[in-house]
């Protein structure tokens, strides 16, 4: 994990469609200010990231390399709060913490039809929380460390998970400053 020249860190927060990433992104840059949301969808559909529509499952066809292209620099820069349903198109270096929200099944099955979610799509999504997909596609593809599991059934978990992060932040600029500090009375 590289963080050097950042002096705020970069939080994804990845699950499920509907296991509340939005909700959570949102009450953490609220909660924290100097931290800017990152809605990876959005950012999709306005800097035109996608190949078109996949109308069977009502979403973007995302072009990673676009993407990834199209936020480079603001991830560089640090303090960002990513929000997206996958993770391991992200490099390693650009993460400092990676937060997999999970759901309950019936709370996500009421969720996402709520949502209008076709068959097709609700089962699709159903499915991957029950495998546990997008978590251990971030176990795999970043330091044990980093990846932290939380529940969000309920406004209490959002509210325990955001003082959690917010501990967590306070705790990785600590650090950073110890290190920046260590680093430059070493060099005298």
């Amino acid at each position: 994990m590289m963080t050097s020249g950042r002096a705020l860190p970069n939080i994804l927060v990845t699950g499920t469609p509907g296991v509340g990433k939005t909700s959570h992104c949102e009450a953490l840059t609220d909660a924290l200010p100097s931290l800017r949301h990152l809605a990876i969808n959005r950012i999709v559909q306005e800097r035109d990231c996608h190949l078109g529509r996949n109308e069977d499952f009502q979403s973007w066809i995302v072009d990673e390399d676009r993407l990834l292209d199209a936020i480079e620099d603001e991830v560089k820069q640090g303090g960002n709060v990513i929000d997206w349903h996958a993770c391991d198109l992200f490099p390693e270096s650009w993460i400092d913490l990676v937060v997999v929200l999970r759901t309950e099944t019936s709370v996500l099955f009421d969720r996402l039809t709520s949502r209008g979610y076709g068959k097709k799509k609700l089962d699709e999504n159903m499915d991957s929380e029950i495998m546990q997909v997008l978590l251990e596609e971030a176990r795999e593809a970043y330091a044990e460390e980093v990846v932290v599991e939380l529940s969000s059934n309920t406004a209490e978990d959002l509210e325990a998970n955001v003082a959690r992060i917010d501990a967590w932040v306070e705790q990785w600029k600590k650090k950073k400053n110890q290190r920046t500090t260590t680093t430059t009375s070493d060099a005298y």
